[in-house]
């Protein structure tokens, strides 16, 4: 159970960094608070969004 947790942590971080290294590649307004918001939240705006789960493999290319 431990090891599940310590996985998902690291695959959240791991989106988290590679999507704020790659936000410019993006479509997005490229404010300092739209990427802090939309880098945090990438999980829920993955599996909600159409428009940004575009925007987040354009921003993991590179």
């Amino acid at each position: 159970m431990k090891l599940l947790i310590v996985a998902l942590i690291v695959v959240y971080a791991g989106g988290v960094w590679k999507f704020w290294n790659g936000f410019t590649r993006t479509n997005f307004s490229q404010s300092l608070p739209n990427r802090i918001g939309l880098s945090l939240l990438w999980p829920v705006l993955f599996v909600a969004n159409k428009s940004y789960r575009s925007n987040f493999r354009k921003a993991l290319k590179g």
